[in-house]
């Protein structure tokens, strides 16, 4: 959110209606008091009302640094072509004339931009299950389970049988984190494909050869998409 929208906010609205009012209206009257000229002091407690005010502006989000050398293949390529996708953007928002066109060019960049960080943040993850994948070493548990399963023919017992299940659920957890993984990475690569095809309309929206309200509808759509395929890597299975 831009500072026009966050001071556009019910919390603004109220700190704008709230106890500041007299603070300013007191340090007005102190200032005068001390013999400040009126009109001098008026200006004052103005300044305090309004910093008070302004100090109550909910702040934005923080910054999301994006690297895309801590994550590894296939995670890396997605989030290199996203923000390259962002800067061919960016110069299509840059090129076009000041006004208001541009301000709601920008303000629907800005709306994308939210789904990037999202589009980061699932990329991280699927990175980290990845890495859970190789901490399980499916080659080894599948080694151990033949092993095991040797043993149990030979001569059963309670031990090797519940080994033998350990092992199995360890490498069921393996191949749902590699079904996960596969499917993380299949649904960011359509969204980048989307992504790519939006980047190509704003160069049409830019110079009003295609419809804004449409454009940022299908912005508006990728961002929740985004989204959604993040919190459906939030959590990872048991």
């Amino acid at each position: 959110m831009g500072l026009r929208d966050r001071f556009l906010t019910p919390t603004t609205a109220k700190a704008i209606m709230s106890w500041r009012i007299l603070l300013g209206a007191a340090v007005g009257v102190v200032t005068a008091l001390v013999g400040v000229p009126v009109i001098g002091a008026v200006v004052i407690g103005l300044a305090v009302y309004a910093g008070s005010v302004l100090l109550a502006v909910p702040k934005g989000p923080p910054t999301t640094t994006i690297d895309p050398f801590s994550v590894g293949e296939p995670w890396r390529h997605f989030v290199q072509a996203a923000l390259r996708s962002k800067r061919q953007l960016d110069t299509t928002i840059q090129a076009t004339k000041s006004g208001p066109l541009r301000d709601r060019l920008q303000s629907i960049a800005d709306r994308l931009a939210a789904g990037l960080a999202e589009g980061w943040a699932t990329a991280k993850r699927g990175d980290e299950i990845d890495t859970a994948v190789r901490t399980l070493d499916p080659t080894r548990l599948r080694s151990r389970l033949a092993t095991l399963q040797s043993q149990a023919d030979a001569a059963p017992t309670d031990n090797l049988t519940a080994a033998l299940a350990s092992v199995e659920s360890q490498l069921a957890s393996a191949d749902r984190l590699k079904a996960l993984s596969a499917r993380t990475a299949d649904n960011l690569r359509l969204t980048q494909a989307r992504l790519d095809e939006l980047v190509a309309r704003a160069a049409e929206v830019s110079v009003g050869a295609s419809d804004t309200d449409r454009f940022a509808s299908d912005v508006d759509d990728l961002v929740l998409e985004l989204e959604s395929l993040h919190e459906a890597v939030r959590e990872l299975p048991g």
